[in-house]
């Protein structure tokens, strides 16, 4: 008998009930698409449409604009267990809930913004992606090139993006730029860029290691005139309102992280009781058995560590150097299992037809996006005072 995940208590019959439309979302449209969308790079259009037919986007929006009006970051972590829970893969549905919704339907838009995005953002009609990245400015935000010149009634954009996640499919893009060139950080703001607009163009399709059917591209703005009534929050305080956000951005990448990390960890556990070896199923094997023990218990731990950053975030109480800290552990240890669980299925593990070897490239890149581990421990240790 396999022992189940410790048990978690922080869970109501309302999200049991979202879990299981969730499941059932991802069991019926993404999971049987895999290949299909790996081999094409991205997931189909149809799949965003049918995600907010199910009520899988912007719950946090009010009713009127196809939402539930509730802000609750359970429903975000069902949402990524559910997706990696079913060998679904790549869906940006977390670009949308855990990412745009805290710029799109807070206080940083206007009445009249909502009413223009939100339905579409509910519906699925509306892909959104952030542009921050740049090729010379990763983590280092404040060193965006990209610029937004006032001309009247518009900003006229011009620069280039990169690493862009939802970058093929996206409809409305929120870009960083500088507004004010000449005051570093404190002259950055976050205009919204509708993709139809003249000027805007992507580029190529990038080829990444890992996450294939997670479409990534750069996107470039040679003039793009926008209005200013697409500005997003206030002017020259992008980098502000960036830093306010991207507790809860890293929040989501820890549920990606131990979603993927269970179900790789379930995979293996079925693949060593299976597999045999001398005349014995190769769990069974002492050093294994430790291997499998350990792999379970710092899954726990780590559940444990992310639900309570979960229950400080629905409180408002998530700092940033707390959700640095969960990102990088989280992510730390999802790769170590999804290794350790590539070495316990063999040379079958380094096989593309197996889901271990696919885990195990798409487990990479969480140590990267959302701030590395080496600049989410710099944030820690600069919130302990050295």
């Amino acid at each position: 008998m396999v022992e189940k995940p410790m048990r978690r208590n922080i869970f109501t019959s309302d999200h049991d009930q979202f879990r299981a439309t969730a499941r059932a979302f991802f069991e019926r449209e993404c999971a049987p698409y895999t290949e299909e969308w790996e081999r094409d790079g991205k997931v189909s259009r149809e799949a965003w449409r049918k995600a907010g037919q199910a009520g899988l986007l912007g719950w946090e929006a009010p009713e009127e604009y196809g939402g539930l009006g509730i802000k609750d970051y359970r429903y975000n972590s069902i949402v990524s267990e559910e997706m990696f829970g079913t060998g679904s893969v790549g869906i940006g549905l977390g670009i949308q809930n855990d990412i745009m919704a805290s710029y799109l339907v807070g206080d940083l838009t206007t009445e009249e913004q909502k009413k223009r995005w939100l339905p579409g953002f509910t519906s699925g009609e509306i892909v959104t992606s952030i542009g921050m990245s740049e090729p010379a400015a990763g983590s280092d935000v404040a060193g965006i090139k990209t610029t937004a010149k006032r001309d009247g009634d518009h900003y006229v954009i011009n620069g280039s993006k990169t690493f862009i996640s939802n970058g093929l499919l996206s409809d409305l893009v929120m870009v960083a730029a500088k507004t004010d060139p000449a005051a570093g950080r404190k002259g950055i703001s976050l205009i919204a860029v509708e993709t139809t607009t003249p000027g805007f163009r992507r580029g190529r399709k990038l080829d990444k290691i890992g996450q294939w059917s997670a479409d990534t591209a750069e996107l470039f703005f040679d003039d793009v005139r926008v209005p200013v009534e697409n500005l997003i929050g206030e002017e020259n305080r992008g980098f502000y309102h960036l830093m306010h956000n991207l507790p809860a951005e890293r929040l989501g990448i820890a549920t990606y992280a131990i979603g993927m990390a269970r179900r790789v960890f379930d995979l293996t556990v079925a693949y060593v009781q299976e597999r045999k070896a001398f005349g014995q199923p190769i769990g069974t094997f002492q050093v294994n058995r430790h291997f499998l023990a350990e792999m379970q218990t710092k899954l726990d731990v780590a559940q444990v560590y992310l639900d309570q950053c979960l229950l400080a975030a629905n409180a408002g109480e998530l700092t940033a150097q707390e959700a640095a800290g969960l990102k990088w552990w989280i992510t730390e240890l999802q790769w170590e299992i999804t290794d350790r669980c590539l070495q316990l299925h063999g040379g079958y593990g380094y096989m593309n037809e197996y889901e271990v070897a696919r885990l195990w490239r798409d487990a990479r890149v969480q140590r990267l996006y959302g701030g590395t581990t080496e600049i989410m421990k710099d944030l820690v240790g600069r919130g302990m005072g050295f």
